[in-house]
């Protein structure tokens, strides 16, 4: 999903938050509203390192690249894993949940995050495109340590 879906869901999510939460002060819907689209920042830290490249467009572009490539794999039968997003994993969000239930403005930094996931999981499926993310951080260091040791 293109980041100006997640700006606009996001606003609206944080709005209709407040609606059924109407407490909850604004700066803490404003960090559900930011956390719901950063999070989305490991998708730009890893077009950098793939391309060398600091240009937010030309991140842009290496997506835009990856999708075709990855369409013409799936009519050809192949149906690889995408690029390894580490903020979108289950373990990372444990981990801001787990420092929210500490340190509360984190709370709401993880309800950002897992509406931005949510939507992220309709949004493959919708697209038949689940089988594209790692979604255990777990999994993807064993496939690192299984790919390196059978290449040896």
């Amino acid at each position: 999903m293109f980041p100006r879906w997640h700006i606009l869901f996001g606003l609206i999510f944080s709005i209709l938050f407040f609606v059924l939460f109407p407490l909850t002060a604004w700066y803490n819907l404003t960090i559900i509203f930011f956390a719901s689209f950063l999070i989305d920042f490991d998708h730009y830290a890893t077009a950098v390192w793939k391309t060398g490249k600091w240009n937010l467009s030309k991140a842009y572009d290496y997506y835009m690249k990856l999708k075709k490539k990855a369409e013409e794999e799936r009519r050809k039968g192949i149906f690889r894993k995408g690029d390894f997003h580490v903020f979108h994993t289950i373990e990372f969000h444990a981990l801001i949940l787990a420092i929210g239930l500490i340190f509360s403005p984190f709370l709401y930094v993880f309800i950002g995050m897992l509406f931005h996931s949510l939507l992220d999981l309709v949004d493959l499926s919708i697209r038949g495109e689940l089988y594209r993310r790692e979604f255990f951080l777990t999994n993807w260091i064993r496939r690192r340590i299984k790919e390196r040791f059978t290449k040896s």
